[in-house]
C-alpha cells in the first residue's frame, strides 16, 4: 500500500511538472514550428483543431478544427469545431467552440456523430462566413457520406448548421475539351467499379467524405471531396453565396481510392495534394496538377522526399495554407493520426518547395518563415 500511493505521488508531481512546462512553452512565445511535437496554445494545452484548415482575415489567422477527445470516443464528434486565432502562424489564441454537435440525437449534428475536416471561407455576398465539413450520421459509421454546411457572422461563431446532404443529385460530370467518349460515364454500361459506384448515385447525389474548399482569384469557390466510395475525387462548383452547389463537378484520377485533398494555386496552375485509403495508418502522398479547375488533372507522384517520404512522415494532408504577403509561399498542413488516443493528435507543417512546375515537401525537426527564403527557387 506505501508503494502505492509513492507511485501515486509521483505520477502526480510528474504530471504536475508536465503541466508546468507546457504553460512555461506557451508563455514564453513559439518562434518556430516543430512538426510532430505537442504544440500549445495560449492557455498551455496542446491545440485541438484536428484535420481543419486556416481562413486569413483582417492580419489574423482562423485555425478551424475537430475537437477531439480522450480515448477511442475522440474519434467521433462529442464536442465540435475547434477555432483558434493567431496573428504569426506560431502562437495561437483559443477562441472556444465555433460549432457544437446538438444534444438532440434526431439532429444531423448529434453528438456522437462523424463530424470531419471543417473549412471555413467568406462569402461577401451574403456578409456571413460559411463552414462546411464531411457528416456521418449518428450510429451509421459511414454510410451516410454527406457534406455539412453552417453559417455565421463572427468569424470565431458560433455557427448556425444549415443542413447535410449528397451534392449534386441528378447531374453528370463536365468534361474538359478533348475528353474521349471512352473516358466519359455510360451508366448505361458502366465500365468499372468506380463508373459503377457513381450511377448508383447519382440520383441521389454523390457521396462526399474527405473534404476541402477552395476560393478562386475570381471569388468562385470549390468544393473538394472524395466519392464513389472513395474511387474518386470530385471538384464541385459552388453557388454564389457558397451554401450549395450548381451542379457543375468534375471527377479526378478516377478508378483510385484519393481521400484528405487539398487543394492549391501557384503561378496559374492548380495543385492538388492527397493520401491513398489506408483508415489511420500513413500512406505515400500523391500530388496532382492542371491548368483549369475542371482538370484534366495529372498525376504526379509523391511531393514527399527524404525519409519517411513513403509515409508522408508518419501524417496525412489536411490543408496547404498560403501565408499572407509572402510570395511563393506555402505551407503543407497534416494530420499525424492517434485514433486510440485521438486528443493526442499531433499536427505536421512543412514547407513546399517549388522547382519549376514542381513540388517538394521535405522534413525539418524545426523551422520557420525564413527558410522560404531559402527553398523557393
Amino acid at each position: 500500500m506505501i508503494k502505492f500511493y509513492k507511485n501515486a505521488l509521483l505520477a502526480t508531481i510528474a504530471c504536475f511538472f508536465m503541466l508546468v512546462l507546457l504553460n512555461f512553452t506557451a508563455a514564453a512565445q513559439q518562434k518556430q514550428f516543430t512538426p510532430g511535437q505537442l504544440w500549445p496554445d495560449d492557455k498551455g494545452v496542446h491545440i485541438n483543431a484536428h484535420g481543419g484548415g486556416l481562413l486569413y482575415q483582417k492580419g489574423i489567422y482562423y485555425w478551424f478544427g475537430e475537437h477531439k477527445i480522450a480515448g477511442g470516443a475522440g474519434n467521433r464528434a462529442m464536442v465540435g469545431v475547434h477555432c483558434y486565432s493567431s496573428k504569426d502562424l506560431y502562437n495561437w489564441k483559443d477562441e472556444g467552440i465555433a460549432l457544437a454537435v446538438s444534444p438532440d440525437t434526431t439532429n444531423d449534428i448529434a453528438k456522437g456523430c462523424i463530424l470531419e475536416r471543417p473549412k471555413v471561407v467568406y462569402n461577401k455576398k451574403i456578409k456571413k462566413y460559411v463552414m462546411w465539413f464531411h457528416l456521418e450520421l449518428l450510429g451509421q459509421s459511414y454510410k451516410a457520406a454527406r457534406a455539412g454546411v453552417a453559417i455565421s457572422d463572427k468569424v470565431t461563431g458560433p455557427y448556425t448548421f444549415i443542413r447535410s446532404y449528397r451534392p449534386n443529385p441528378g447531374f453528370m460530370p463536365y468534361y474538359p475539351t478533348g475528353t474521349s467518349d471512352a473516358d466519359m460515364v455510360n451508366c448505361e454500361h458502366p465500365k468499372n467499379k468506380s463508373d459503377g459506384f457513381f450511377c448508383r448515385d447519382v440520383h441521389g447525389g454523390q457521396m462526399a467524405r474527405d473534404m476541402n474548399v477552395f476560393v478562386d482569384d475570381d471569388g468562385k469557390a470549390y468544393h473538394i471531396f472524395s466519392a464513389e466510395e472513395n474511387f474518386t475525387l470530385d471538384i464541385a462548383e459552388m453557388n454564389d453565396t457558397y451554401t450549395g452547389h450548381t451542379g457543375k463537378f468534375a471527377r479526378v484520377y478516377a478508378g483510385h481510392q484519393t481521400e484528405a485533398p487539398a487543394i492549391f494555386k501557384h503561378n496559374g496552375i492548380y495543385y492538388l495534394i492527397g493520401s491513398g485509403t489506408t483508415g489511420w495508418a500513413p500512406n505515400p502522398a500523391r500530388w496532382f496538377s492542371a491548368k483549369s479547375i475542371y482538370g484534366p488533372w495529372t498525376y504526379r507522384g509523391n511531393p514527399c522526399v527524404g525519409k519517411d517520404a513513403e509515409i508522408t512522415f508518419g501524417g496525412q494532408s489536411t490543408y496547404v495554407l498560403p501565408v499572407a504577403g509572402k510570395k511563393d509561399t506555402f505551407i503543407f498542413m497534416a494530420d499525424k493520426w492517434t485514433p486510440k488516443d485521438a486528443i493526442d493528435g499531433r499536427y505536421i507543417w512543412l514547407p513546399i518547395t517549388f522547382k519549376g512546375d514542381n513540388i517538394e515537401i521535405s522534413w525539418f525537426d524545426n523551422w520557420d518563415l525564413s527558410v522560404f527564403d531559402k527553398t523557393t527557387k
